[in-house]
């Protein structure tokens, strides 16, 4: 191949434009095709440990995103009814010393703006949006993908980074059903002046109980409070970031947790409600000259705050493999499976692990709870769960 494959995108997402970028900062040719009339992320928060912001720079955009995050000046752990504090180990606090890369708390939809900006300014046109994709086919020299509104786009390689019910995935591989995790998660971005004031500290704080746990800390540099609160219940099995619940519903999930809780679920503007689903490892990424990425080929519980970082990364390291087997993209996808598949199926994992760290009902007594709390949310805990991630540095793999 004379010059570098021409790469089409499925997906405007967070890993759609990350990959977007990845590729244009090393040469290639790149159009992404968004189903969405116009680009946005769910206004919720998203954790940025070291090893993501790590990728971000190695793309060119850490610094415009750091001036946009907000920094926990420390995290705690809360016991469900008592609103008892446990001073956790907190490896944010030591993170740019002990990894070179700060832990960040950001917007979402501040992180997709700056990736991209970054994309635009490589190049303007490259964000297609109003294209919702039917279906592909590919033949040994290249790739269609079709659209809704009966156009189609072609390509030498195309990327699938289109979320949890990926069409790319579905047209490689069939729909597959996804189980119920048995947990509806909330989510609500609550301004900090609505909030008392021992309330407003740049504190991340992790609430623990038997059948649920709640995650809350600053954004934007302290102008809002990110709010996710998860329970376990059956009656509810839709999964969709837009479904707004009730007040009286999320109280209803909540009966007998501390006042802060019940502060916070008053003080949100509006809660939306997921059903949190499983969906069996893939196997297989790549086929051919198409490959998933993100979400589609490895979604994840949101218990370990690595389903955005991944796709991050992924898109760090399909670009090297592109670049480096550039005129031969199907052992560069290949290549691309073969190193991010093991550490996306250990973090899946992890992520599944750390269930019972959050429900547990160890936590329906003082002295088990603290027990428990010391012996998995304490330094050599935290190190064993964290430290591999936080080391892994996509940047220097060798492909």
């Amino acid at each position: 191949m004379e010059k570098k494959p021409h790469i089409i995108i499925a997906g405007g997402g967070i890993g759609g434009a990350a990959t977007a970028l990845a590729l244009l900062n090393k040469g290639f040719d790149v159009d992404v095709y968004e189903q969405a009339p116009e680009l946005g992320e769910v206004g919720a928060g998203v954790q940025i440990s070291p090893n993501a912001n790590r990728a971000l720079d190695y793309l060119g955009v850490f610094n415009d995103l750091a001036r946009l995050s907000s920094d926990a000046d420390d995290k705690v752990v809360r016991l469900w009814d008592s609103g008892k504090t446990f001073e956790m180990f907190d490896l944010g606090t030591e993170a740019l010393d002990r990894y070179g890369y700060p832990y960040l708390t950001v917007f979402r939809p501040d992180l997709l703006q700056v990736l991209v900006d970054a994309v635009r300014r490589k190049k303007p046109n490259a964000i297609h949006l109003g294209k919702k994709c039917t279906g592909f086919v590919q033949t040994r020299d290249g790739v269609g993908l079709r659209f809704e509104d009966g156009t189609e786009a072609s390509g030498d390689v195309l990327i699938g980074a289109d979320g949890v019910h990926s069409t790319i995935r579905a047209s490689m591989f069939g729909s597959a059903p996804a189980e119920f995790s048995g947990m509806v998660a909330w989510r609500g971005i609550t301004p900090m002046e609505n909030l008392p004031e021992r309330m407003k500290r740049s504190r991340a704080t992790v609430w623990v109980g038997p059948n649920g746990h709640a995650v809350h800390y600053p954004l934007r540099g302290g102008e809002v409070m990110n709010f996710v609160a998860t329970a376990e219940r059956d009656d509810w099995q839709v999964e969709s970031w837009n479904a707004e619940g009730t007040k009286e519903e999320f109280r209803a999930d909540f009966e007998g947790w501390d006042k802060d809780i019940q502060i916070l679920i008053e003080a949100a503007p509006s809660q939306f409600k997921w059903a949190l689903m499983v969906r069996p490892p893939l196997q297989t990424w790549a086929e051919g000259r198409t490959a998933l990425l993100g979400d589609a080929c490895h979604p994840t519980l949101p218990l370990l705050a690595q389903g955005a970082v991944m796709a991050i990364e992924d898109a760090v390291v399909l670009s090297k493999c592109l670049d480096q087997y550039a005129d031969d993209p199907e052992r560069a996808l290949r290549r691309y499976e073969e190193i991010r598949s093991p550490v996306a199926n250990r973090k899946v994992q992890g992520a599944n692990e750390n269930l019972r760290r959050f429900h547990n009902e160890a936590f329906l007594q003082a002295e088990t709870a603290a027990e428990f709390i010391n012996t998995e949310w304490g330094r050599d805990a935290i190190l064993e769960r964290y430290d591999w991630i936080f080391r892994d540095d996509v940047t220097r793999i060798e492909v």
